[in-house]
């Protein structure tokens, strides 16, 4: 027995070790049975939610706090799982069934742990293509009914080119690529519809209102003759004749607008264009001239007419008469009230300084006006017209210079006012006759000798001569 015993011992040792070997398969297996129920949650797919941050404007601390994280996180890779080794000497061939056979099973979900499928992402709707949404925002829906109602009237793209009136000047070819996508294109078409049942009908109706005028409309029109003056009448009875050749909108004042119109280009039936003449000759305007007849552009006179505005004329001359009549007892009142009579100037006078309570004659070529003193005299003392002790004692100077023109010279600290008008210290301004002169509050009227100084510019005009 002692010699068996070795033989017990290796064969306990190698049942152990078998032993061991599956405890440790098994339990490799319940590994990996357990992270494929944690990853999978018994086949019910958990629900995602996105852990991404709003988008916002990032401050400097935040963006180096942001790059710190992503270089972190760069380092993390993904978990790799080893394959479970045993221990021991290789696995009998019953025990590689078995672990084949549950391997088999587990298969697909290792892979779909190690490799998990590629999670769908939300696509986002294609915007449509740059050239409809550019021709929706042009073209607005009171442009789409102006198109259709001007084709369905005319039949024909380059009228409508020519006479209507878009919010946008079109171009030929952009009418017709809008008309064709209306016509075969379903999106535009739908969008386009969609926005003119939204209109308004008012809006409606004034766009209806100015429909381009067909062929056969005009032919109706045409018919009426030139010389005649028709009336409303008349259109409201051609529309009821025939409402299916007419547009609904037509009204009997439109129709009279658009016969004047063809009248004014003769484009009736009974209305024709001189030709121009032929050869070398072209009519200019003194041949025009010499064809008008002068008696056709004379007005018939209206006798009624000319009667009241003769009398009308008479009426008006009557009263301008008696008006020139009562204005000098006028003028005598006036100047009775307000006192601007004018003074009668003797031969030495030159001018006159008129205030409410004094009249100053300036009797020289020179005079000072301010406030006299016990040391100071001057020619004209303002104290005597009121309170004078604002002015200077030297407040200015009026000269009469050879050419007959009066100024007068600021010499005070205040300033001289004439017709309102501010002359301060240093300057000098020119006087009037019925110039008002204001110092200090005490107002004053500059009257000029006329009869004098036209003397004085005539010996004047004489010296120079000589």
């Amino acid at each position: 027995m002692q010699a068996g015993d070795p033989v017990v011992g290796t064969s306990m040792g190698v049942g152990g070790a078998q032993s061991r070997s599956e405890d440790e398969e098994s339990l490799g297996v319940k590994d990996l049975k357990r992270t494929a129920t944690q990853a999978f949650g018994s086949g019910v797919p958990k629900r995602r939610s996105s852990s991404r941050s709003i988008k916002r404007k990032k401050f400097d601390d935040e963006l180096v706090e942001s790059s710190l994280v992503k270089s972190s996180s760069r380092v993390k890779g993904p978990p790799v799982m080893e394959p479970v080794r045993c221990s021991g000497s290789e696995p009998s061939s019953s025990e590689k069934k078995k672990v084949t056979k549950s391997g088999a099973t587990l298969t697909p979900s290792l892979t779909m742990v190690l490799n998990p499928a590629p999670l769908t992402k939300r696509v986002k709707k294609s915007k449509q293509p740059l050239h409809i949404t550019k021709d929706l925002g042009r073209w607005k829906p009171t442009d789409d009914l102006l198109l259709i109602n001007a084709v369905l009237q005319t039949t024909d793209l380059t009228s409508v080119h020519l006479g209507v009136k878009f919010s946008c000047r079109f171009t030929l070819r952009e009418i017709k690529e809008r008309w064709y996508a209306l016509l075969y294109d379903p999106v535009i078409s739908k969008l386009a519809w969609q926005a003119m049942r939204q209109l308004h009908p008012e809006a409606i109706a004034a766009i209806q209102s100015k429909a381009l005028f067909s062929q056969a409309e005009e032919a109706l029109l045409a018919k009426i003759g030139s010389t005649s003056q028709p009336k409303l009448d008349v259109f409201q009875e051609l529309l009821s004749k025939h409402p299916n050749v007419f547009h609904p909108s037509r009204s009997p004042k439109s129709l009279l607008v658009h016969w004047q119109l063809l009248k004014q280009y003769y484009l009736l039936d009974d209305q024709s264009v001189q030709p121009l003449p032929k050869g070398d000759q072209v009519l200019n305007f003194s041949d025009a001239e010499q064809m008008v007849d002068d008696v056709k552009l004379k007005d018939s006179r209206d006798e009624v007419l000319e009667h009241e505005l003769m009398i009308s004329d008479r009426h008006q001359k009557r009263e301008i008469r008696q008006l020139e009549q009562e204005l000098p007892r006028w003028q005598v009142l006036v100047d009775s009230i307000t006192g601007m009579s004018m003074p009668d100037f003797d031969n030495q006078t030159l001018a006159a300084l008129r205030g409410r309570m004094v009249r100053y004659l300036m009797r020289s070529r020179e005079i000072t006006l301010g406030r006299a003193t016990k040391d100071k005299q001057i020619d004209v003392d303002l104290s005597l017209e009121g309170p004078a002790w604002k002015i200077s004692r030297k407040q200015g100077i009026i000269k009469l210079k050879n050419n007959g023109d009066f100024f007068i010279a600021n010499e005070g600290r205040r300033p001289i006012y004439i017709d309102g008008r501010p002359v301060l210290s240093g300057n000098k301004w020119k006087l009037n006759n019925n110039s008002v002169v204001e110092i200090a509050g005490l107002r004053f009227v500059f009257l000029i000798n006329l009869d004098l100084i036209s003397l004085i510019k005539a010996e004047a005009a004489k010296m120079t001569q000589q």
